[in-house]
């Protein structure tokens, strides 16, 4: 495995290159400041080096930067050196390659891109077969117990055909994880199709899922493939199949027993090839207690199940990940240089976040929107005043918040079983999932 060296004074950019890079590189070691690089090539035998163009505060000229490839270069002229930068300045760039440096990669950048690049200046041939297995950012594990069991399961599963049940609260990641078992199957190759089984209307469902014939309704005017056909080699992921109504269970049930599906408007089967991956955050075996799911569906889905921990319980994990958001979040926004005070990251540290990682998410990229100066500050986050969630806040000032406030109540009241959240609120499913999305819940 190859060594790569990643200088960067962006203490968050640092942690989320490592993270990226961390899965296609043996060794990912890290400086703040280049005044060491030359000596840690030596001593770590680096295969590439990521060099930032600036180092110091107010300097976006990009001559420190040049400076040390020249540094590098007259000691190792065969290193491969690709200069990082937040300045997408042509002009530099060339100056740069003519001077020796092998590419350059612009911030924010795309990871896929990112990661064929580097991997073009060490392993040429892996760069490509790596690429097309990516996930667009990965899973990100962390170093918690849960997550590290959770890993280990992943890795002696993906290489199978067993169907998948990915189970864990909302905002955990779970088509993260999804997409990860797929990058690491032997269907890699072939696609992964999503389906999102709660936003589908049920007089959709066939069409969607198996496809439809020429004619077979109004408006179909073309024959079209379902989601089965469209993942035939590779992967499908049903996310939310725990939101599949009843009477809809059998069909699917009937298509993943026979391997093969009908279009709509047809009577000729269609044999299909996919290795099944679902996602819910519902307790199925007390539905199919309360007869609201297929006990037969239930096996025929679950025969390896995977739990994603929540996110307060591996408290560990909410400073790194807050640092990709943040570096994220402010090269998109362009603030580079904003970095999260050691009381903030205390502050995040100490939230409960019953929405997870996409709750964390959605706070760093707000407090990165607001932001004025160049550190974000405990005071940059508005979180409520910790209260009882099983008690609804007398304290909502407008419609919307005594909704979500009814919303989030019944579902923990209820422990995130939808259809008695719904039943409780006198709403239909569908309406409740297009609440919980609003809301993002």
């Amino acid at each position: 495995m190859k060594t790569i060296i990643v200088v960067d004074d962006n203490p968050s950019i640092l942690v989320a290159v490592k993270m990226l890079l961390g899965r296609y590189f043996g060794r990912v070691i890290t400086l703040s400041s280049p005044n060491t690089v030359i000596n840690a090539i030596r001593e770590e035998k680096a295969d590439v080096v990521l060099l930032d163009m600036n180092f110091s505060a107010g300097i976006n000229t990009g001559n420190e930067g040049l400076f040390w490839l020249s540094e590098i270069k007259s000691r190792y002229p065969n290193l491969p050196v690709i200069l990082f930068t937040a300045y997408a300045d042509i002009g530099l760039a060339v100056r740069g390659i003519k001077e020796g440096a092998s590419d350059f990669i612009v911030k924010p950048w795309d990871n896929d891109r990112m990661v064929e690049t580097l991997l073009k200046y060490t392993s040429p041939r892996q760069a490509s077969a790596t690429l097309a297995a990516t996930t667009g950012g990965g899973m990100y594990w962390g170093d918690s117990e849960g997550m590290r069991q959770l890993r280990s399961l992943v890795e002696k599963v993906s290489c199978t055909d067993a169907n998948i049940l990915l189970t864990g609260e909302n905002g955990t990641g779970k088509e993260l994880l999804a997409r990860e078992i797929h990058a690491l199957s032997n269907r890699r190759g072939c696609p992964m199709v999503a389906v999102d089984m709660g936003a589908i209307t049920e007089t959709l469902f066939e069409s969607e899922l198996f496809g439809h014939v020429k004619g077979a309704f109004t408006d179909a005017r073309a024959a079209r493939a379902g989601k089965f056909e469209a993942a035939n080699g590779g992967t499908l992921f049903l996310d939310e199949i725990g939101n599949l109504p009843f009477h809809l269970q059998a069909k699917l049930l009937a298509a993943l027993q026979n391997r093969s599906i009908v279009r709509v408007g047809s009577n000729s089967p269609i044999e299909v090839d996919i290795r099944l991956v679902s996602a819910t955050n519902k307790d199925l075996q007390q539905m199919v207690d309360r007869s609201l799911f297929r006990e037969d569906l239930l096996y025929r889905i679950n025969t390896i199940r995977l739990e994603i921990p929540p996110l307060r319980k591996r408290p560990g994990d909410i400073a790194p990940l807050s640092a990709v958001f943040l570096a994220r979040y402010a090269a998109a926004y362009g603030k580079p240089a904003l970095r999260l005070s050691d009381t903030a990251i205390e502050l995040l540290a100490a939230q409960s976040w019953y929405g997870n990682i996409r709750e964390l998410q959605h706070t760093i990229e707000k407090a990165v929107i607001i932001s004025d100066g160049d550190t974000i500050e405990a005071s940059s986050f508005d979180f409520p005043a910790k209260k009882d969630a099983a008690q609804p806040s007398n304290e909502s000032t407008t419609l919307e918040e005594m909704e979500y406030n009814m919303i989030r109540n019944a579902m923990n009241t209820h422990k995130g079983n939808l259809s008695l959240v719904a039943a409780q609120l006198g709403i239909s499913r569908q309406t409740l999932y297009n609440k919980i999305k609003r809301y993002e819940l």
